[in-house]
């Protein structure tokens, strides 16, 4: 039974409601998504996942090497690899040959979508018409990506394979998708006018892949718009790392001092190299829908954080600050960046992106602040806009 509830606030929409205290660090709960994907760059850049739970898929030893481009590269202490538990137990799909962490991912994969979603020898056939619809929202996506349009392939298959339709259509329409506000013309990022084009031609592949009859709800452009802002507005991103989770395993041995020094030197040397080739494109990303996550409301002074500790696409919600019986949680949809900038800045960002206007303690304190960024501010949003026209040319 949860600790919390889900009740409509008057003026506000859907809500998550403590109804117990939660101190700092404790879990309010764990969530395995009603779907998920690893992103499509991250997956054409050979970062191994299990296809269903994303649990990474190579050694931390093949993970450096990878990531530094350098195959000399030695990694000590390989007896605190975090994939030692499941190296043994990787499988894959014998038609396709996607990997998987272990025979219950396979199993549970094969049960709920990949009977239908498995494409066998057409797996890398570039003119099959799922993966022709990949490589076109890969060149309107570049990395960083903050979605795929494979979730919404996956959420077909399990439309298919579903032995209830009517609960599967339900279970997706609890997802908030309003990506159109009737009087303000407010369209979701994805959907803007310099991704008309491209959104065009994305919805003309969708309607090839999915051509049966049975997919017909699905294949109206309202239907496929209603399906980006889903993802758009809903979807939460997914993390995993051979290397930190390794690293944090090393840094609590009890290790003498003189051996502590050298391990951090080699942390730092390690991360420097990695950097130097991958940048920030460190660990294997990826996107999922969650039931009761997407209930939870943005504030830019949150008291509860998702995280994935189990090296998977299990979220962990956890509590960040106190929190008290019938009092609203709340995450952020920024990241730490994000909400150290203005209140203009991050209600810019989350009506472009979420479609609402923050009224969070944080953003009504500082009502009063002129609605204008910094001079740092406008910059990154000048590079983020120039990004965004490059990616619609």
């Amino acid at each position: 039974m949860y600790s919390f509830e889900i009740r409509e606030i008057p003026g506000k929409g859907r809500a998550m409601i403590s109804t117990k205290p939660f101190a700092v660090g404790e879990t309010i709960f764990e969530e395995e998504p009603f779907v998920s994907r690893q992103f499509s760059w991250n997956a054409a850049y050979g970062y191994a996942a299990c296809d269903h739970c994303m649990r990474p898929l190579e050694t931390v030893t093949e993970n450096v090497r990878r990531l530094a481009n350098n195959k000399a590269l030695v990694v000590p202490l390989i007896e605190h690899d975090p994939t030692k538990p499941w190296l043994q137990q990787f499988t894959k799909c014998e038609r396709c040959k996607v990997r998987y962490c272990s025979e219950d991912c396979r199993i549970e994969a094969l049960n709920k979508y990949h009977r239908v979603a498995c494409l066998g020898a057409f797996h890398s056939d570039d003119t099959h018409p799922i993966n022709v619809l990949n490589e076109i929202w890969k060149k309107m996506h570049y990395p960083p990506e903050t979605g795929t349009i494979m979730l919404i392939v996956r959420l077909m298959a399990m439309y298919k394979q579903s032995n209830n339709k009517q609960q599967f259509l339900e279970s997706l329409q609890s997802f908030q998708s309003v990506i159109v506000n009737a009087e303000k013309q407010i369209y979701h990022k994805m959907l803007g006018a310099n991704f008309e084009q491209q959104m065009e031609q994305l919805f003309l592949a969708f309607c090839r892949s999915f051509a049966d009859e049975e997919f017909a709800a699905f294949t109206t452009a309202d239907a496929f718009k209603a399906l980006m802002g889903m993802i758009g507005t809903n979807s939460q991103g997914i993390a995993t790392s051979t290397l930190a989770e390794w690293v944090k395993k090393v840094s609590d041995l009890p290790l003498p001092e003189e051996d502590k020094v050298k391990l951090d030197e080699y942390i730092d040397d390690i991360y420097n190299k990695v950097g130097e080739f991958a940048g920030e494109f460190l660990n294997t990303e990826g996107a999922g829908l969650y039931l009761l996550q997407s209930k939870i409301n943005h504030s830019c002074m949150p008291n509860a954080q998702s995280t994935f500790p189990y090296s998977n696409d299990i979220v962990v919600l956890k509590a960040v600050a106190p929190i008290q019986t019938g009092e609203e949680i709340c995450i952020s949809y920024l990241d730490e960046c994000q909400l150290e900038r203005s209140r203009h800045s991050r209600q810019k960002i989350l009506k472009e992106n979420y479609i609402f206007v923050c009224q969070c303690p944080k953003c009504q304190l500082q009502a009063t602040d002129p609605d204008e960024t910094s001079e740092d501010e406008e910059d990154d949003y000048e590079m983020d806009m120039d990004d965004d026209a490059e990616m619609s040319d």
